[in-house]
């Protein structure tokens, strides 16, 4: 497949055809949370299976979807060079399911934390796929969201090698079948990070900060707990990702010190945003953003007073750990 290869003909193309030499079509598509089952389906066949309401899923028309994939064909053979200098992200609102106008301009920084609270459908999801795609207007909310003040690049929008967003999800487990420090060196070799070994020790000893229980490198990664598993990944994502903001689901059940946590995505510059139900991660961000019927409903700075109660909450916290601590070691809890 050459420079001249049109949209229409890669669109025609078997999977398997693809697979190899041009993985990074699928890999475009994968992205968007469309998968490839079968090797003699044309990629034009596995999208005219998609519904309507697929679509609606998804976040994006079918129209829209070619649209932005024949931009990042142009990009992926122009030669651009991709880069990702990127100091923060600035969302412009669009409206909600009702159509009703968001008044929103909401801006995110470097070493920032920002809480996203509502109820479960409330659209938070929504809202970060927006920033990971960097809207322009071009989903189901109208938002825009702006890089350093700026439109995207098209570069910046369809890089594969420069993800925007790196995702901590609430249940992590590995399949692989590799050590801790197997897996890490793969990941830093895969970065070009010059001392590997030495980035991988610095990993596991940050990992084994956040975590209730400690393990090493030798540790097989199937043998790693849930909240073992969560503090790897959270000291890999803050050492060695090159992603500029970390999305974090419900961190209050991970096992791990969250706190700490992110005091570590702080330091390393890294923009944050939690989905969260749980006050105290609410209140230790600078600003969270209220989600209500698919829209931002409205943005709270957190107060002094809001700071006060959260030492409170602190203090009920470690309460509650140390009796945690007690139950696991085995011993009689006679007094609070």
């Amino acid at each position: 497949m050459d420079k001249n290869i049109n949209t229409a003909e890669i669109l025609l193309s078997t999977v398997g055809s693809l697979e190899n030499e041009f993985a990074f079509v699928l890999q475009y598509f994968s992205d968007f949370g469309i998968h490839f089952n079968e090797k003699l389906q044309s990629i034009d066949q596995r999208l005219n299976e998609l519904t309507p309401d697929e679509y609606d899923d998804l976040g994006i028309s079918q129209e829209q979807l070619l649209q932005n994939f024949e931009q990042f064909l142009q990009q992926k053979f122009s030669g651009q060079k991709e880069d990702n200098p990127i100091q923060s992200i600035r969302i412009l609102g669009g409206h909600n399911k009702s159509g009703e106008a968001e008044n929103a301009d909401i801006y995110l920084s470097k070493g920032s934390i920002t809480s996203i609270v509502g109820p479960t459908g409330s659209g938070k999801s929504r809202l970060l796929a927006d920033i990971e795609w960097m809207a322009q207007n071009d989903t189901p909310t109208g938002r825009t969201i702006l890089i350093n003040d700026e439109l995207p690049d098209i570069s910046l929008r369809f890089s594969l090698e420069h993800k925007l967003v790196a995702q901590l999800s609430q249940n992590m487990n590995f399949v692989m079948d590799a050590s801790v420090q197997e897996f890490l060196i793969m990941h830093a070799e895969s970065r070009n990070v010059k001392n590997a070994t030495s980035m991988v020790d610095k990993i596991i000893l940050q990992a084994n900060e956040l975590a209730g229980e400690s393990f090493t490198g030798e540790t097989p990664l199937t043998s790693l707990s849930g909240g073992q598993s969560r503090a790897l990944m959270i000291a890999d994502t803050a050492l060695l990702s090159t992603s500029p903001v970390v999305l974090i689901d419900e961190i209050e059940n991970a096992g791990i010190d969250r706190k700490k946590a992110l005091q570590l995505l702080v330091r390393n510059e890294k923009i944050i945003l939690m989905a969260t139900h749980d006050p105290i991660l609410a209140l230790m961000a600078e600003q969270r953003l209220v989600i209500k019927n698919g829209g931002i409903h409205k943005l709270l700075i957190t107060s002094k007073a809001e700071k006060n109660n959260l030492k409170q909450l602190e203090t009920l916290d470690a309460q509650i750990m140390e009796l945690r601590q007690k139950l696991r070691s085995g011993e009689e809890i006679n007094s609070t």
